[in-house]
């Protein structure tokens, strides 16, 4: 089941160019999500992948997939620990910041702004969102644009060509395995 939604919406972390990606879903009725999170994990663990649930509420769930070094290194800047601090997150290990994520993801029907560190999103862009309330942006794609317009739209055309690329590998046959690199 989530293969095909992680080809769809993880393209460029399966493809080592972005950090993470998250995604929601309906899993139907008897459905055993977390049981294939822990498979694929096994598999994704020696490409460098974690895939974990942040909610899950009736029929709905919420999906995150990151690279596990990419992450680390983003929660070892200065600025975007301080950032994380001031959203309550007091220990950066990674399985800390996820049951926070988490919890933060239980605490709210919404989405926590602070998820754009984990998916990579410019720090500048994550607080500027916030900032604004969504609004002002210079340009949308993946993420909404605050500082760095040329360097967005660069990833952006990057991302969407990884995006085609993935999708027609998938559909020829290519597994998930195969199109997860080693990063």
């Amino acid at each position: 089941m989530l293969e095909q939604y992680l080809v769809e919406q993880c393209a460029p972390t399966l493809a080592s160019l972005k950090l993470g990606s998250m995604f929601a879903l309906t899993v139907p009725e008897g459905a055993e999500l977390e049981r294939e999170v822990e498979e694929l994990n096994r598999g994704f663990e020696r490409k460098g992948l974690l895939i974990t649930v942040l909610r899950r509420r009736g029929e709905r769930a919420t999906v995150y997939l990151c690279r596990v070094s990419q992450l680390s290194r983003e929660l070892g800047k200065p600025d975007v620990a301080a950032f994380l601090n001031k959203c309550g997150y007091c220990d950066l290990s990674l399985q800390a910041v996820l049951a926070r994520l988490r919890g933060r993801f239980d605490e709210t029907s919404s989405i926590p702004h602070e998820i754009g560190v984990f998916l990579g999103y410019p720090l500048g862009d994550v607080m500027g969102f916030i900032a604004n309330r969504g609004r002002n942006s210079i340009r949308t794609g993946y993420w909404q644009v605050y500082c760095d317009e040329a360097g967005a739209a660069e990833k952006f055309a990057r991302y969407r060509k990884c995006h085609e690329v993935y999708s027609r590998l998938f559909h020829a046959g290519k597994s998930i395995g195969e199109l997860a690199v080693t990063a």
